[in-house]
C-alpha cells in the first residue's frame, strides 16, 4: 500500500510543484533583496564602506532597514502564498482529507534557546548606549570593554532573574515545609 503522501502526490502533483518553485523562488528573491540592500545602504551612506568604521548605530539601522526591506518584498508576497495554499487545502473535501494523514500526532519536545542570543544582543546594544559608545567605531574598542560588558551583563542577568527566582525557592520551600 502506498504512503499517505505519495498518493497525494500523484492527484495534485500540479499544486505541489508549483508550491516547491514558488518556495525556491521565495529564497532566491531573498537573497536577491538582500544584496540589493546591502548594495544601496553602501551607496547611499547608511553603513560606511569599511567594515571598521561600523558603530553600534550603523549595525542597529541596518539590520532593522534590512528586516523592512525583506518583509516587504518577500514576506508579503510569501503570506499571500501561504493564504492561497490555506485556501486550497480547504477547499480538499472531507472525505480526501480524512484519506490522508499527512500530519500525524507529533512529540511536543522542541529545542529552545533561540531568544538568549537575541536578548544579550539587545543588552549589549543599551550597555554600548549607555557608555556613550554609539557612534564610536566597533574597531577602536578593545576586548576588555567587550569582555567586560558582557560579564556586567550577565550580571544584570541573574540579578533580575536571581531575586524573583530566590524568592519563589523561599516561598516554595515554606509551603512545602508547613503541609503535614
Amino acid at each position: 500500500m502506498d504512503s499517505d503522501w505519495k498518493r497525494f502526490m500523484r492527484k495534485h502533483w500540479r499544486t505541489v510543484a508549483t508550491f516547491v518553485v514558488a518556495g525556491i523562488l521565495a529564497v532566491a528573491s531573498a537573497v536577491y533583496v538582500f544584496l540589493w540592500f546591502v548594495g544601496n545602504a553602501q551607496s547611499t551612506g547608511l553603513v560606511p564602506r569599511t567594515l571598521g568604521l561600523w558603530t553600534m548605530g550603523n549595525l542597529v539601522s541596518f539590520i532593522l532597514d534590512a528586516i523592512f526591506w525583506e518583509l516587504l518584498l518577500v514576506g508579503i508576497p510569501v503570506v499571500v502564498a501561504v493564504v492561497g495554499g490555506w485556501l486550497l487545502w480547504k477547499r480538499l473535501s472531507d472525505e480526501e482529507m480524512k484519506g490522508y494523514r499527512l500530519f500525524r500526532k507529533r512529540s511536543r519536545k522542541t529545542r529552545g534557546g533561540g531568544g538568549v542570543s537575541l536578548f544579550f544582543f539587545i543588552a549589549f546594544a543599551i550597555k554600548v548606549y549607555l557608555d556613550g559608545n554609539w557612534n564610536v567605531p566597533i574597531s577602536t574598542w578593545t576586548l576588555d570593554y567587550v569582555v567586560g560588558s558582557m560579564v556586567l551583563i550577565l550580571e544584570w542577568t541573574l540579578i533580575i532573574l536571581g531575586i524573583p527566582a530566590a524568592i519563589a525557592v523561599v516561598w516554595w520551600t515554606r509551603h512545602v515545609m508547613k503541609k503535614p
